[in-house]
């Protein structure tokens, strides 16, 4: 296709990484997509490479051989992300702290490796996948939500800031989505007296992934962002109700929002 991207899209192994990165590849875009544990390789339509979001070195490794093969870097999606799951009550400090240094911390480390050859090309998409608990918290995913909430304050900054240099910043924020975090969800459980509310909550978390988003998607979505020249900043993806409850978050009192959602969830 004409117009084609060189696109690195992190956490690309399994789940919305790779489906988009299989859907892009498809479309003619060069793809390179990473996994803590691959190997240099093409896997299917593109090619994995090894880089740890956690780890300063291997980020910028990773960006070096994109430029070297490729030369140019036109869009990053930061996909990377655990998922702990448990009352903020029972997560150790050291849980919380690694739940920040992949959703969050490893998104900053891979902007701040892209950003310097993005301003020197003077064009490029930066991509986060954030999630619609970036916008309204999940009970007994505090700390996941935590995170994203972050990831939504930097993005919205870092757009500001980049966009003298031609580069665009966007979110995509999906709800509950059918990929592999309902099995590899991190449960961190310790206090029985939180117990009947811990199960309800994982268990409807659980049937809405299983029914939920297809994360086939992502992909499309994400090439229209930055197929756009003007994108904006927040692309919200769900099924129906989860949307509108954020939005509906907005604009009513918390209380009766909360009402709702201890209702509907059974908290």
């Amino acid at each position: 296709m004409n117009n084609s991207k060189v696109i690195l899209i992190t956490g690309a192994s399994s789940g919305i990484g790779k489906t988009s990165a299989e859907f892009l590849s498809r479309r003619g875009h060069t793809v390179y997509g990473t996994s803590r544990r691959a190997q240099v390789s093409v896997s299917g339509p593109f090619q994995m490479i090894q880089m740890d979001v956690n780890d300063d070195e291997s980020v910028a490794g990773g960006i070096r051989l994109i430029l070297e093969q490729e030369k140019r870097l036109d869009v990053v999606v930061n996909n990377a992300g655990i998922n702990l799951a448990g009352p903020l009550e029972d997560a150790t400090l050291d849980e919380a702290k690694s739940q920040f240094e992949t959703n969050f911390f490893g998104v900053l480390r891979v902007c701040k490796a892209a950003l310097p050859v993005m301003r020197q090309q003077g064009t490029g998409y930066i991509i986060n996948i954030s999630s619609i608990a970036g916008r309204a918290a999940a009970p007994y995913q505090g700390l996941y939500s935590a995170t994203k909430f972050a990831v939504e304050g930097l993005s919205e900054a870092l757009r500001v800031e980049v966009r003298h240099f031609g580069i665009k910043v966007a979110m995509i924020e999906p709800g509950d989505s059918r990929t592999p975090t309902t099995e590899h969800r991190i449960k961190i459980f310790r206090t029985p007296a939180y117990a009947e509310y811990y199960n309800n909550a994982i268990a409807a978390y659980e049937h809405d992934e299983r029914n939920g988003y297809p994360p086939e998607k992502i992909g499309p979505l994400i090439e229209q962002i930055f197929q756009n020249p003007n994108p904006r900043l927040r692309y919200m993806c769900g099924m129906t109700f989860q949307k509108a409850g954020a939005t509906l978050k907005s604009f009513v009192p918390h209380r009766l929002y909360e009402w709702v959602l201890v209702r509907l969830y059974k908290f």
